[in-house]
């Protein structure tokens, strides 16, 4: 047995994983490096994601959507692996893993968990099979880190149970808004708030793109208008109401961000090391002079430390004991350090740093989106102060 460590993976990582965990994260790596890494350099400058209809159907095929989902075209995998398809999703970009995860952590898991049979029966295979793109329309202009004063409306046309429903408001920042077929939509209603799964070919929908953005670019985002859109009684989650639903789904979201930054944070401590080896300077490799290797090693310690601390997580999601407060603990820590991971190898590059020809400013521009979506830095402090003094800080 060899003694040197695989700078790679130093604290030995894989050997933590079975030979499933394995091939689950090998193939999803394998599809990144054909189809997304030649392109994504492209796609970002050019600030689209041309073929997402196709993509979608590519990663319906190596079952990639809604995978840690069971029954209905999903592929039931653990919450481990499905981390671990995080991780390489957002090793090629952001945007990417932003695509699965509004797909299957937000669209599919609010039907999954929320829905009717029939609901589940209408949307589900057809989204894990990726021919159906889904969006989730929680966010607004006015409310984001507070949803409970959101302003879209449901109201009932009617006293009766079987009365349609008529939507009216406007979601912002909604990831696939305007390639989706099926958007989930969270509004407020005389019971409270709740969801509803609304076709985006329904009159009064629409969803015009965002253009002008600095981060995230090879991602669709949109904005959701809701101009009295009219949805038969059955297009509603029956059982849920409040804040409880749409929670729920933010927690499974939030989940894969544990581990997708660190996909990001991989790519970029990668790019610097072998940077480091090759790059000379006064003579020498700049990775042999003290302060680039305390860099790389700063850099390695905080990434394989977020690995455990995803794999811990993912650990408890598997047992079903995994509290949101503990999720809170891995997006706080893990994307935090993700960014300090891409902003430090960007001083080893140097000026070549900031080169799409490297993927280092791309990865630490959609970190910068990343640290806020799903949950600010504030708002996850908050729900760990609470655990910490039981005093709740935010009203």
């Amino acid at each position: 047995m060899s003694t040197a460590l695989d700078p790679r993976d130093p604290l030995g990582f894989d050997d933590l994983l079975s030979e499933e965990d394995l091939a689950v994260r090998d193939t999803v790596r394998a599809w990144c490096a054909d189809r997304v890494l030649p392109h994504i350099a492209d796609w970002y400058e050019a600030g689209e994601l041309p073929t997402v209809r196709e993509l979608a159907r590519e990663l319906g095929a190596i079952g990639a959507l809604g995978m840690h989902l069971h029954g209905y075209g999903c592929a039931g995998a653990t919450a481990v692996q499905y981390g671990l398809a995080c991780v390489e999703l957002e090793a090629a970009d952001s945007g990417l893993r932003s695509l699965v995860s509004v797909q299957g952590s937000l669209a599919m898991y609010a039907i999954h968990r929320w829905g009717s049979e029939e609901q589940k029966q209408r949307w589900l295979p057809g989204m894990a099979a990726g021919e159906i793109i889904g969006c989730f329309g929680l966010t607004e202009p006015d409310h984001g880190s507070d949803p409970a004063s959101m302003r879209t409306t449901a109201k009932r046309d009617g006293s009766s149970d079987r009365a349609d429903w008529v939507l009216n408001g406007r979601k912002m920042w909604i990831t696939n808004g305007s390639v989706a077929g099926v958007a989930v939509v969270w509004a407020q209603t005389d019971e409270g708030i709740r969801g509803f799964a609304v076709p985006t070919d329904t009159p009064g929908f629409s969803a015009p793109e965002i253009k002008h953005k600095g981060s995230l670019r090879a991602s669709v985002t949109s904005e959701l208008v809701l101009d009295n859109v009219r949805l038969p009684a059955d297009a509603v989650f029956p059982e849920v109401r409040g804040l409880k639903g749409p929670l729920s789904c933010l927690n499974q979201a939030r989940y894969g961000i544990v581990w997708g930054a660190l996909g990001a944070a991989r790519s970029c401590l990668e790019t610097a090391r072998e940077y480091s080896i090759t790059r000379e300077q006064f003579g020498k490799p700049i990775g042999g002079f003290q302060l680039t290797q305390a860099k790389l090693a700063d850099m390695s310690l905080e990434l394989n430390k977020g690995l455990l601390l995803a794999w811990h997580l993912g650990n408890r999601m598997d047992a079903g004991t995994l509290r949101p407060e503990q999720v809170s603990y891995g997006k706080l820590n893990n994307v935090r350090e993700s960014i300090e991971i891409a902003r430090t190898a960007r001083t080893i590059l140097g000026a070549n740093g900031i080169s799409y020809e490297y993927p280092i400013m791309r990865h630490a521009n959609n970190l910068e989106s990343v640290l806020t979506y799903e949950g600010t830095v504030e708002m996850h402090q908050l729900v760990i102060g609470k655990v910490l003094t039981g005093q709740d800080a935010f009203r």
